[in-house]
């Protein structure tokens, strides 16, 4: 399993593994790919520099990246009090209602209901974080939210950072290479977080025909086994980026992620929505009470970017602290009905890699090699 991006960012496999846990990222760096430390969590730089230093000391000098969230649209500047402003009280309402219908108790008197992630969802914070992430030595920059701003992409070309950037249509993957992108991630709707309506199938061979020899293409959603790797390498891809995989590794110890975990573990692949609930933009969730809660006539149409997160940044919160899998609040793709225990990043990687010999042994034969 090797393709011409595994040269370029200096990996043994082609698979990508975006985390929010730096534990994660890092086992997945040691393992032969790619982690990819999502920074939306860290609201100060001294948090996420921080956090670098760990991977630049846990990754055995072998590469990793980063992704940031850099909204593109307004408000997207100012504090949480600036921000509140914006959030209409019936809003808040409907989330502090709906908490109590849910048996989700208040956090407790010394945690901060602001703290979290709330402010890295804003095009400042984002700023900072490829800043950060400059002093350090990450092999690939992303962006969940499309391209980041020309001066960021040239600035991350003069550290010697390839950028990559999210599309979910073929004329978004063009326009991220014309905008001067290395890397388009083809995310089909599968996948989990932020992603649009157009399967995986067919999305990424479409993309792959739009970027030609321009850049590099890694193919998103529905990937949680060594065929579906052999499937995207078929597709056109160079290689793979997944994200809800990694969510029940045992190396994810954010936070309490024992609610979470559990969730997940007992969850199938049709036990998932597409909503605007978790950020105001569509993403793909696990279904539980608080997302079908969202749904029910009378609820409010959700805000948009930053608005959303920072009405629901608290209730997600408490949601955590209850420790109660019913009510989880958790991006996660349709192939979570392939994550059934909770296992070793490098338990994974074996599998998937080995998963994969199997499949393209089966395509020789095919083929009547």
């Amino acid at each position: 399993m090797h393709t011409p991006i595994c040269d370029e960012l200096g990996i043994t496999y082609p698979i990508i593994g975006f985390t929010p846990s730096e534990h994660v990222a890092a086992a997945i760096s040691r393992a032969g790919g790619l982690g990819v430390l999502g920074c939306v969590r860290f609201n100060e730089a001294d948090e996420l520099d921080a956090v670098l230093d760990w991977m630049d000391a846990n990754t055995l000098g072998l590469p990793y990246g980063v992704d940031i969230v850099m909204p593109a649209k307004v408000p997207t500047e100012g504090t949480v009090t600036d921000l509140g402003q914006y959030i209409p009280e019936g809003h808040r309402r409907f989330v502090n209602d709906t908490l109590h219908k849910l048996g989700v108790p208040p956090l407790p008197a010394d945690d901060d209901p602001d703290a979290g992630g709330v402010l890295g969802w804003l095009h400042s914070v984002a700023r900072s974080h490829v800043d950060v992430a400059l002093q350090h030595r990450p092999r690939l920059i992303a962006n969940a939210l499309g391209s980041p701003p020309k001066d960021v992409i040239d600035e991350a070309h003069a550290a010697g950072v390839p950028v990559a950037a999210l599309a979910g249509k073929a004329k978004h993957a063009r326009s991220h290479i014309d905008n001067g992108v290395d890397i388009v991630i083809a995310q089909g709707t599968e996948a989990g977080g932020h992603t649009g309506e157009i399967a995986t199938m067919v999305l990424v061979p479409e993309i792959v025909d739009a970027v030609g020899a321009d850049g590099h293409v890694l193919a998103a959603g529905g990937i949680g086994s060594g065929r579906q790797i052999a499937a995207s390498l078929a597709l056109g891809a160079d290689g793979v980026w997944m994200g809800s995989y990694w969510l029940t590794t045992q190396e994810y110890v954010l936070g309490n992620s024992h609610a979470m975990q559990q969730a997940l573990v007992g969850a199938g692949s049709d036990q998932t929505v597409r909503s605007r609930i978790y950020s105001g933009k569509p993403a793909r969730l696990l279904r539980t009470r608080w997302t079908d809660a969202w749904a029910e006539e009378g609820a409010p149409s959700p805000l948009p970017m930053p608005l959303q997160n920072l009405l629901v940044a608290e209730a997600h919160k408490r949601i955590a602290v209850a420790d109660d899998p019913s009510v989880v609040a958790m991006p996660v793709g349709q192939i979570v009905g392939r994550m059934n225990a909770v296992r070793p990043v490098a338990d994974l990687i074996d599998e998937l890699v080995a998963d994969f010999d199997q499949a393209m042994t089966r395509l020789d034969k095919v083929r009547g090699g």
